[in-house]
Order: structure tokens, then C-alpha cells, then sequence
């Protein structure tokens, strides 16, 4: 019977191990990618936590129940800086929150099965005292099965209940790209340092000695056997929810600054165009005034005949070009983003001198009710992003062929705009935001133009996707070509 009851603790203890490589391989990254990583942890937790629970530990119940909180800490701590990337902040909480999370875990089903053997002891007693089990190998037997089935309920209700509550955090808290500073920390450990210490003066008081016989707390004072586990469901929750609303200002902020960028970003380009169209239409109107003066004095000279005038008719017509020169590449027949288109293209063409830039097949409806503004952030944000990677596969590969298509189709009332580039083949995604993530330094004033495009489209009841093709980036932006929702 021992060695089935050890057989349980040591798979529940296992069982543990897993726990905690979902709970800190959610968080942070492992040092290897073998694919045996998560059976090395689940080994080498198993091992310290049996050797914690089998090693003698000397003095009285308090310093063994400090003793043992301590100890569980540091072998969290070891696991977690020599199989994960763990020097970050977050880890002091994910250390803590599982210790704390393990140990409510485990006083909550010992004092939830604890009185349920005692009973089942209790009826076997009854049974025999009626004549019901006659024979002692048979009164053997169902205490055995007693005793084994009470430890696999409990050992069981632990993990579960470990696993569910770890699964919780992991869940609520999606903001795991986030750094958390030092002051933040305060915001969310408080919870599990507290529940460890409740449960560190649990171990010290739950037992008692009164002469021969070992008594709990709740069996001098039966009312706690409802108020102790409430108290520790509400310290677990404390945990939980403690996270969901660290996320949910994480979050807000997050927001926040990307509104506000968003915002400027607008603002911004708002005012660059309406300049820019400005400049352009002045520029268009000078340059059909001038080419008319242009063709007449081009037809006076030739009038002439005289051989003198070919050096003046050469400059004429050179002149000739430099006005249609200004002309716009692109015409799409909305001025703000034929000025955009434009204004890109010259500056993608300083950054890769070679790069190839098709717009043949973007053409809008006629009927156009999506704001040119919120079209222009979000080409102005997709070119931006292509350019940027065309750059960089020019800088690994020089020879390489660089381009830009963009073309847009409506269907019904859905107006989708696609925009193709070439670029090194890697990309680098956030672990739980579903999107690329920037390589540049200043990840705060970078890496939000994806997301600012998919907060535009939401305004008209659209959407946005990316997928891979090869080397070849192709972004989709669904809309529905109706006025936008105010955000």
C-alpha cells in the first residue's frame, strides 16, 4: 500500500513539474529548443520537490514551515534561470505566484479529502461493529482501498486545481511581451507573497499534538473547516484577479499611446497632404500654362527655319520634358493618395534605387465613402513597413530583386486593398499580440503601424491579415466602403 501511495505523490509531484513548464514556458523563452526540454523540467522539479519533502529538517514547526517555503522558492527560481531566458522582472512574480498558487492548491484538497477519509474510516468501523465485514482481510483490504483512493482524490484535486488556476494567469494575462518595471512589480506580487506567507502559518498551526494523537485545527474548532478553505480560494482569486487587472491597465495604456500616436500620425499626414496637394495643383496648373506658352514659341521657331533657332528648339523641348517630368506617376483619381503613392515612391527610390513599384491594379470606387485620410495612414503605414523591408533585403543581398504591388477590388460593399512586397524571409512575431514585431530598438516608437492599420480598418467594420508567401509579404485590408464608426 506504501509504495502505491509514493507511486501517487511522486506522478502528482510529475505532474507539478508540467505545470510549471506551461506556466514559465508562457512567459518566457527556453534556453533550447529540444523537444525534450519540458520532460528536463518536469525531472528536475520532481526531484528537488521529493527531496524537500523527504529531507529531515530540524527545529520547530514554524522554521520547518519558513524552511520550506524558502527552499521551494530558490529550486523555482534555479529552474527557472537555468532552462529559461529568465533575467526579467516578471520572473520574481512567476516564481512566487506558483509557490503560493502550489501551496493553497495543496491545503485546499488535503482539507477537502482529509475529512472524507476520516468518514470512510469511520463507516468501515460502523460496518464491522454490525457484522457487515466479517472477515480482517477483507476489513484490510477496504481501508487500503480507502486510504489509496483518498490520496489519489487529493493528489488529483491538487493538480487540477494548480493547473486551472496557472491556466487562468496565463490567459488573463496576454500582455506578455510587456517589461515590467520594478514599481509595476509591487502591483501584482503582493497577492502571492501574501497567500505564501497565509500558507506558511498554516503549516505551522494545522497540526497539533495533544498526547498520543496528532490533531488539526479544524478538528479543535470544526468552523474552520469552512472558513480555512474559503480563505484560500479568495487568496487564489486575489492572485487571479490581481493579474486581470494588471493586464487590463497594461492594456489601456498600451492603447492609449497608441491612440495618441495614431492621433499625431494623422494630424501629421492630414496637414503634409493638404500642403502637398496645394504645392501640386499650383505646380499642375503652371505647368499646363507653361506648356501652352512652351508649344507656341516651339512652333514660332521652327517657322523660322533658320539654323540658329536648332540650338533654342533643343532647349525649348528639353524644357518641354522637364514639365512633363512633374506629371504624377500614379493616378488613382483621388489627389490624397495620388500625392501619397508619390510622395512614397520617391522616397522608396532614395532608400533602394532599383525597387520596382506597381499600382496598376489599385483603383477606387467611384463611390468612395471611406475617409482619404484613414486610406492614406493606412497605405502610408503599409508602404512605410514595405520600403523598410525592402531596404533591408537589399543591405543582406544586394542583388536582389525588390518590389512593391499594391491593387484593391470591391465585392458588394467590401472594399480590399492588398499590398505585396519582397523581403529576407524572416520575421520576428509577438509572442501573443498576433503580429510582427519590430527589430528596431525603440519598440515604444516603433512596431505600431500594423497596428494602427487594423485599428483604421475596425473603424469601418474591417478587419486586416497577413500571411507569407516565400519571400513575399502580403498584407489584406477588408472594409466595408460605408461611413466609418468614430473611435
Amino acid at each position: 500500500m506504501y509504495s502505491l501511495i509514493n507511486l501517487i505523490f511522486t506522478v502528482s509531484v510529475l505532474l507539478q513539474g508540467y505545470c510549471l513548464q506551461y506556466f514559465l514556458g508562457s512567459f518566457l523563452k527556453s534556453r533550447t529548443k529540444s523537444r525534450f526540454h519540458k520532460f528536463y523540467v518536469m525531472a528536475v522539479y520532481g526531484l528537488l520537490q521529493l527531496g524537500i519533502y523527504w529531507f529531515p529538517s530540524i527545529g520547530c514547526e514554524s522554521v520547518k514551515a519558513v524552511w520550506k517555503t524558502v527552499f521551494s522558492l530558490c529550486v523555482l527560481a534555479v529552474i527557472a534561470m537555468c532552462f529559461y531566458k529568465a533575467f526579467h522582472t516578471v520572473t520574481v512574480f512567476l516564481v512566487a505566484a506558483f509557490c503560493a498558487i502550489a501551496d493553497i492548491s495543496a491545503f485546499v484538497a488535503v482539507i477537502l479529502f482529509d475529512k472524507t477519509g476520516n468518514k470512510l474510516l469511520m463507516i468501515w468501523n460502523w460496518c464491522v461493529g454490525k457484522g457487515l465485514i466479517t472477515s480482517e482481510k477483507t476489513f484490510e483490504t477496504v481501508i487500503n482501498a480507502s486510504v489509496i483512493g483518498n490520496q489519489f482524490l487529493t493528489e488529483a484535486a491538487l493538480v487540477l486545481l494548480l493547473y486551472l488556476s496557472l491556466k487562468g494567469i496565463v490567459r488573463n494575462y496576454q500582455e506578455k511581451d510587456y517589461a515590467i518595471q520594478r514599481t509595476e512589480l509591487l502591483s501584482i506580487l503582493p497577492p502571492a507573497v501574501v497567500s505564501l506567507l497565509l500558507c506558511a502559518l498554516l503549516r505551522t498551526i494545522m497540526y497539533t499534538v495533544e498526547g498520543n494523537t496528532v490533531e488539526t485545527v479544524y478538528d479543535k474548532y470544526p468552523l474552520l473547516l469552512v472558513i480555512l478553505p474559503a480563505i484560500l480560494l479568495l487568496s487564489l482569486l486575489s492572485i487571479l484577479y490581481g493579474v486581470k487587472l494588471f493586464h487590463d491597465t497594461v492594456y489601456l495604456n498600451r492603447e492609449r499611446s497608441n491612440r495618441i500616436i495614431l492621433e499625431k500620425q494623422i494630424g501629421s499626414m492630414q496637414e503634409h497632404m493638404e500642403e502637398m496637394e496645394r504645392i501640386y495643383s499650383g505646380i499642375r496648373s503652371m505647368k499646363h500654362d507653361m506648356k501652352n506658352t512652351l508649344s507656341v514659341v516651339l512652333r514660332l521657331a521652327a517657322e523660322k527655319g533658320e539654323s540658329e533657332n536648332e540650338e533654342l528648339q533643343a532647349y525649348l523641348s528639353e524644357l518641354n520634358q522637364t514639365f512633363d517630368s512633374l506629371d504624377f506617376r500614379f493616378k488613382t483619381g483621388n489627389s490624397v493618395i495620388d500625392t501619397l503613392l508619390n510622395m512614397k515612391y520617391h522616397e522608396a527610390l532614395r532608400l533602394v534605387p532599383d525597387l520596382q513599384m506597381d499600382v496598376k491594379k489599385f483603383l477606387l470606387p467611384c463611390d468612395l465613402a471611406i475617409q482619404s485620410y484613414d486610406i492614406g495612414v493606412i497605405l502610408g503605414n503599409a508602404l512605410d513597413n514595405a520600403m523598410e523591408a525592402c531596404r533591408k533585403l537589399k543591405e543582406k543581398e544586394p542583388e536582389a530583386n525588390t518590389f512593391i504591388r499594391l491593387s484593391s477590388f470591391q465585392k458588394d460593399k467590401l472594399l480590399i486593398f492588398k499590398i505585396e512586397n519582397s523581403f529576407d524571409g524572416t520575421l520576428k512575431q509577438k509572442r501573443q499580440a498576433g503580429l510582427p514585431e519590430t527589430d528596431k530598438e525603440d519598440k515604444k516608437g516603433h512596431g505600431i503601424g500594423l497596428a494602427n492599420i487594423k485599428n483604421t480598418a475596425e473603424k469601418y467594420q474591417g478587419t486586416m491579415d497577413y500571411k507569407i508567401d516565400g519571400r513575399v509579404f502580403i498584407l489584406s485590408v477588408m472594409m466595408k466602403n460605408e461611413r466609418g464608426i468614430e473611435q
